[in-house]
């Protein structure tokens, strides 16, 4: 033995790139994909482009049914969603909160459509479906945050 050795070298894995924030309309609030992937726990197996997509459509989707209630709250002279008055969680306003979790809902819910995979077997495809939450249960989350938001009722009770 002649004493030398060579301890391994540990170097920490790459930082992910940064995702670019994505621009809201002005008056709702700007989404950060980064957070997004963090929150929602979406796998680096979904590109950034993706990610970004489906986030986009859930701040369509989201938008397109909080329209009304946008036009009362700018009739009111509020100049933007964080200027609401609510009540405050965590640092952060409680409509903020509830109008992210409908966007993350929505886009989880797109992205856990669109990232089936086709070379499953039918076990592992069972297996896929019992880890990830149900597509459906993903948009019943949105909707409760986005009546949450309006202040409405979660569920309708019709007579027959």
């Amino acid at each position: 033995m002649n004493g030398f050795s060579c301890p391994p070298v540990l170097a920490p894995p790459p930082a992910a790139p940064a995702e670019a924030i994505i621009i809201n309309d002005g008056w709702f609030p700007d989404i950060d994909p980064s957070a997004a992937r963090l929150g929602l726990r979406v796998k680096d197996s979904v590109t950034h482009e993706r990610l970004r997509r489906a986030l986009i459509g859930a701040i369509i989707t989201t938008g397109n049914q909080l329209v009304g209630w946008q036009a009362t709250q700018l009739a009111a002279g509020y100049a933007n969603f964080g200027s609401v008055p609510t009540t405050v969680i965590d640092g952060k306003s409680r409509l903020v909160l509830l109008y992210e979790r409908a966007i993350g809902s929505y886009a989880k819910a797109e992205l856990v459509e669109t990232y089936r995979d086709v070379d499953l077997t039918g076990a592992g495809q069972r297996k896929v479906e019992d880890a990830e939450p149900s597509i459906g249960e993903l948009r019943r989350d949105a909707i409760h945050a986005i009546r949450d938001i309006l202040g409405t009722t979660r569920t309708d009770i019709e007579l027959i």
